[in-house]
């Protein structure tokens, strides 16, 4: 079995309910899920809107090996209409990103992990150091709290709460 930590987040739609189809999704078509974190409101990153993004951290268990977890991962976020175009960062439904998987370093063309971007972006540090903050980046060799901490993103994020 292989551990497997997902970011998920979106900003259009119903985010409530595609939190909820995400969750069901993940659970039977990629893996068990072990922990999740609270979900956060967060802004955008890398682009303007002016809907605020909804963002959580999950570990999964996982009997598929990373390139066909990214392929099947691709397929779940089809079902939320996500556009992979010329645009990098834009508005969603729903995305899913690998952020580790094991403790392994992997690089094709289509899928590196550890993710490149987790130092730098408090809406993936935030969660993920809430349910692992001693994990160590495999190439950074830094805790996630160490990086949270180190990381100049000034987003202010807020947990989500629920009535």
């Amino acid at each position: 079995m292989h551990k497997v930590y997902l970011g998920i987040g979106g900003n259009i739609g119903n985010k409530q309910q595609n939190f909820e189809k995400v969750l069901e999704l993940i659970n039977k078509q990629l893996g068990k899920i072990i922990l999740s974190s609270s979900i956060y409101e967060t802004p955008p990153w890398g682009f303007h809107s002016d809907d605020p993004f909804w963002n959580q951290v999950l570990l999964i268990e996982t009997i598929l090996e990373a390139e066909e977890l990214l392929w099947r991962i691709n397929a779940i976020e089809d079902k939320f209409e996500r556009k992979r175009g010329e645009e990098r960062y834009s508005s969603r439904q729903m995305d899913i990103d690998i952020l580790y998987f094991n403790d392994d370093y992997y690089e094709t063309k289509t899928l590196i992990v550890p993710h490149p971007k987790i130092h730098e972006r408090k809406f993936v540090l935030v969660p993920l150091a809430e349910i692992a903050p001693d994990y160590k980046h495999p190439l950074r060799r830094l805790t996630n709290l160490q990086m949270l901490e180190n990381c100049r993103d000034d987003s202010i994020i807020k947990k989500v709460v629920f009535e």
